[in-house]
């Protein structure tokens, strides 16, 4: 499994608004120096966080980007699955065993389990980093 720039500078932006949170909008420009992400293709990332309600915007010559939920009540899990989708490292995984569209051996498959423990134990770490805990790793 490997993760896209989607993924990762999604983290990356949200870990940005996280910094300054409570502070006021922080420019797409900033956000974009600050992280090294090219200002178009964080357009399309933000827009994304927008519609997913993790991210709100304030127009105007002060306006910019703002967290829309405190920094604790976001994890890094939420971003991940919001910029890629379901964490599956096979496709198999995505929907029930029985009557599987992806394979028609997933409700007898000996390996499914295997990979099902992963996605879960991936999916346990993610959902327990909240930027809030990247936000406390920056200080230290």
């Amino acid at each position: 499994m490997k993760l896209s720039t989607k993924g990762r500078y999604g983290v990356a932006a949200m870990y940005e608004l996280a910094l300054h949170y409570g502070e006021g909008p922080i420019s797409l420009k900033s956000i974009a120096q600050k992280q090294g992400i090219s200002e178009h293709y964080l357009e399309q990332l933000i827009c994304t966080l927008r519609n997913s309600g993790y991210v709100t915007s304030i127009r105007g010559a002060q306006g910019g980007y703002i967290l829309a939920k405190d920094p604790k009540g976001i994890t890094v899990g939420d971003i991940i699955i919001a910029m890629e989708g379901p964490i599956a490292l096979v496709d198999c995984l995505l929907t029930d065993a029985e009557d599987n569209r992806y394979c028609k051996k997933a409700g007898a498959c000996v390996t499914r389990g295997v990979w099902a423990k992963v996605c879960d134990s991936i999916n346990e770490v993610l959902n327990s980093i909240t930027l809030a805990d990247l936000c406390r790793e920056e200080k230290k």
